[in-house]
């Protein structure tokens, strides 16, 4: 009978390359840092361009973001209801000053007279 025991043991795995963090440490360098990632989808049917999709994606936290010149987020009546307060009260302004331009450009022909 053989006996397992006699067998050299596995010398302990050693990991290739430098040590990595863990993947908190990951993600909380690239919010910091931010990441950009780019690409182009092209779809040619016999030299001819039927489709090109571009696609651009910027991965980080709202500082880094800010820092970069991006806050769409806080315009986009969709995304902010500030925004959408002010859109609407933009929209409402530009009603009422044409509203009175068109009350003071003369007479109101829309009644028939009786």
């Amino acid at each position: 009978m053989t006996d397992l025991g006699t067998w050299p043991a596995a010398p302990a795995a050693q990991p290739a390359g430098p040590p990595s963090g863990s993947l908190a440490d990951l993600l909380e360098r690239v919010l910091d840092k931010g990441i950009v990632i780019a690409g182009d989808i092209k779809i040619d049917l016999l030299d001819i361009e039927l489709l090109t999709i571009r696609l651009r994606l910027f991965i980080a936290s709202v500082e880094t973001a800010k820092k970069a010149g991006i806050d769409w987020w806080e315009t986009d009546p969709a995304l902010s209801s500030r925004a959408a307060r002010d859109a609407l009260g933009e929209e409402n302004a530009r009603l009422r000053a044409r509203l009175e331009a068109l009350e003071e450009s003369g007479p109101d022909t829309t009644e028939v007279p009786r």
